[in-house]
């Protein structure tokens, strides 16, 4: 069974892309965010392309911003849409869907970015973050949470430490949030598999970031202990990032039981820009 997760930036900018990709790729379940449609749009614009490869799909949309789906091909049921409990900015957002496909609960997450820490929509994720806990700890044994979680989980995570201070995604209370999320049990797959290995899942669209490997690793799938032991291979698609009109993330794979392509990674194909002295890089929104 094939699990994926990718913020696509956009499902209807990203069709070119992602259909492709799934007749490449051939995932099971794939969890999207950032679609930016409602639910009738995304239908309109994907369901029969999807149909006529299998899939069947849970929604939860909302025209311009934000918006998750799970593609399913080895079923879809006990659909849940939203997190219970968690707070709007100030309305409910759609920001997560959930279902049991091939008898695994898979979360499909697009956790709020948090903008500028100390901020109202900084507290927002945060509490965001809480309430996605409390749902997940009522989760059967065999349970995923995957998404964009927007957090790096530690400094290993992004291409240079001092480049992000002063920035959300890497601070302690941040971190802290998913390290309580993680708490409840849950694995994550990719640095489990590759410790001390080199990889991102983001890339600024600006200042030539993807091309000198410039990134974040924010992009995660979390499993339970039961789940985790079933995985053969998980890797970043970097090859659905390089080419025209790629979202600004690659998509994370996760193989469970069998690996079709072997155990590769950690980052498929490899970068090959050289990592970079730390200090030496400002981000593109550092003044």
């Amino acid at each position: 069974m094939r699990v994926a997760t990718w913020n696509v930036n956009s499902a209807k900018k990203r069709v070119p892309r992602l259909l492709p990709w799934l007749d490449q790729r051939q995932p099971d379940v794939v969890c999207l965010q950032a679609t930016k449609l409602a639910n009738a749009a995304f239908e309109e614009l994907l369901g029969d392309e999807l149909a006529s490869r299998g899939y069947t799909v849970a929604l939860h949309g909302e025209a311009q911003w934000n918006g998750v789906a799970i593609l399913s091909r080895v079923g879809l049921d006990d659909i849940v849409v939203g997190v219970t409990g968690a707070p709007g900015f100030p309305h409910p957002e759609a920001r997560a869907v959930s279902a049991t496909c091939g008898g695994i609960r898979v979360h499909s997450v697009y956790v709020p970015n948090g903008r500028v820490p100390d901020s109202e929509h900084y507290h927002y994720k945060l509490a965001w973050l809480a309430a996605l806990g409390e749902m997940v700890s009522a989760d059967p044994q065999d349970a995923i949470v995957c998404g964009d979680m927007n957090i790096a989980p530690t400094d290993a995570d992004v291409f240079d430490p001092d480049a992000y201070v002063g920035q959300t995604h890497v601070t302690s209370a941040e971190r802290a949030a998913l390290t309580n999320l993680q708490a409840l049990g849950l694995h994550d797959i990719v640095r489990d598999r590759w410790p001390t290995e080199r990889v991102f899942t983001y890339w600024d669209y600006r200042a030539g970031m993807f091309h000198q490997d410039l990134g974040m690793r924010i992009d995660l799938v979390l499993s339970t202990a039961t789940v985790a032991s079933r995985v053969r291979a998980a890797w970043v698609d970097r090859q659905a990032r390089k080419g025209t009109g790629p979202s600004d993330h690659a998509p994370v794979i996760v193989d469970l039981d069998e690996a079709p392509d072997g155990d590769i990674g950690p980052v498929v194909p490899p970068p090959s820009a050289p990592a970079v002295k730390r200090g030496s890089v400002k981000l593109p929104q550092s003044p």
